[in-house]
């Protein structure tokens, strides 16, 4: 275990460098996967991690070019430049030796070997390296990155003429990131390294998935003790952190939390319900959000006509809305790819589904009524089932503005639900593309009160034109003084006291 760093020191002394890495970090640096996520918790070590085995790899292989990239240049300087642990203190010795110099943002070795740093604010920034040929991909942070910019720099990774010493073989060229729940990748990054296999699992993805060995190593606090040693009140801050939910994901790496969730009033014991059948009289309607090379997401929703009680207990008010089924136009296993079926197709599979049922109205993405030349894509839908569907534009209204509510307030109004605490919207435990994609949405981080776009928001901007085309406000108590039990009353409803039917 320690040849690695022995032959990363200088012979002398004063320019010998004492890397250290503890058992979980050992893990990561010696694991046989060419594609390794490193993390969960806050305080694992993920950073020092790179920083070692960057320097590392590159003392041992000549010529070997590594990639470590954040998403923004002050994190990058700050995190791994700068500080009593960063590139500038640790080579300290070396550079003053000879044996590598820092030039702005390149470290290069005696040997050829280069650490390039690098950054991507913008998802444009991915072309300046469109002609890189990367021989190690290490990714701070992976979940502030968007999956088509990992897709696109994993791209980059390459290696030809390189000679790799034997106990380096087939473990070259290769991908290290390390990553927190939360923030814009927590999706991808769960779907692509957490939820796909075990812990410490090595898998070999197939082509469309790059083609690498794939593990998820998982780390805490505690496998990071220099960490306690170096700050002993790390651990109390971050169990003061003010949230149960950021704890969890930060102190606890789980990712079922999401960190900054727009709709953090989602619960799923409250909003996700075992199917039942929708009474008759309920009054059913579809929304709908256009999508081809992205999903597409259609919604089938039915109005509760009277106070009614889920199988789990769950009271569903008079006008709650009830998805009960969804139509997710994504390319199996690959999350945000659409199936780039045409409008007369996407048109005869709605009629498929309906068949049978009475679908009083619908609501599509104002955008697919365009007409650029030709028909539109809801005439081309409309065409297509036979002329049993048909959709009138949505209100694409996102953001609360002069009084007057917006899409996301709708959503978020239901969700929270009445002054009773039952919520106003549910959906079926079927719609799994609803439950797997709402909760963990962000915050556009220069406008707070809209949710990020370049997530998958398909099916939230679906479930936001169902709610707009049926607003919905918590309404306040009135005086009821024909009501001597309960002193008010809720306009529009019955009694307040009524019992639920149960479904």
């Amino acid at each position: 275990m320690q040849t690695a760093l022995r032959s990363s020191r200088s012979s002398t002394s004063a320019a010998a460098l004492n890397l250290h890495l503890h058992p979980r970090q050992w893990d990561a640096f010696e694991t046989k996967a060419t594609e390794c996520l490193y993390g969960g918790a806050a305080g694992g070590g993920k950073s020092h991690l790179m920083r070692i085995a960057a320097v590392v790899w590159c003392s041992a292989i000549a010529g070997l070019q590594v990639y470590l990239f954040r998403r923004i240049r002050d994190d990058l300087i700050k995190n791994h430049i700068e500080g009593p642990k960063g590139f500038r203190a640790m080579l300290a010795g070396w550079e003053a030796a000879g044996f590598c110099k820092i030039v702005e943002d390149e470290i290069r070795f005696w040997n050829g070997s280069k650490i390039y740093l690098c950054h991507c604010k913008d998802e444009k920034d991915i072309y300046k390296y469109q002609g890189a040929e990367i021989h190690v991909l290490m990714i701070d942070e992976l979940t502030h990155f968007t999956e088509s910019m990992y897709r696109f720099l994993r791209n980059r990774v390459r290696m030809v003429g390189i000679i790799v010493p034997p106990e380096y073989a087939n473990r070259f060229p290769r991908i290290l990131c390390g990553a927190n729940p939360g923030n814009i990748g927590h999706l991808w990054v769960k779907t692509t390294f957490v939820t796909s296999g075990q812990p410490m699992e090595l898998r070999l993805m197939d082509a469309g998935e790059g083609g690498m060995l794939r593990q998820y190593i998982p780390a805490r606090l505690e496998d990071n003790p220099s960490m306690t040693e170096d700050d002993p009140g790390y651990e109390r801050r971050l169990e003061g952190l003010g949230s149960a939910q950021l704890v969890k994901a930060m102190r606890w790496g789980d990712w079922d939390v999401i960190e900054g969730a727009f709709f953090d009033c989602w619960d799923a014991r409250r909003h996700v319900v075992r199917p039942f059948v929708i009474p008759e009289d309920w009054t059913r309607f579809r929304s709908g959000d256009w999508g081809s090379a992205k999903p597409f997401s259609f919604g089938w929703w039915a109005v509760v006509s009277d106070k009614v009680r889920t199988p789990e207990g769950i009271i569903l008010p008079r006008g709650a809305l009830v998805r009960y089924r969804e139509w997710y136009g994504m390319l199996p296993g690959k999350p945000n790819v659409g199936l780039k079926l045409h409008a007369d197709k996407v048109g005869e599979g709605l009629a498929e589904r309906e068949k049978g049922e009475k679908v009083a109205s619908g609501v599509l993405d104002p955008a697919a009524f365009s007409e650029d030349g030709g028909p539109s894509i809801e005439e081309r839908i409309r065409k297509g089932s036979g002329y049993k569907v048909s959709f009138r534009p949505a209100d694409n209204k996102r953001v609360t503005q002069r009084g007057a509510m917006g899409g996301w307030d709708q959503m978020r109004a239901r969700l929270v639900g009445d002054g009773d605490g039952n919520p106003m919207m549910v959906c079926f435990s079927t719609c799994v593309d609803s439950i797997r994609t709402i909760p963990v949405l962000q915050h556009d981080k220069s406008r707070p009160e809209d949710l990020d776009s370049d997530m998958e928001d398909h099916a939230a901007d679906e479930w936001r034109y169902a709610c707009m085309s049926r607003p919905w406000a918590a309404v306040k108590l009135e005086p009821n003084i024909n009501d001597n039990k309960s002193g008010y009353r809720v306009p529009g409803a019955r009694s307040r006291g009524a019992d639920a039917l149960t479904i």
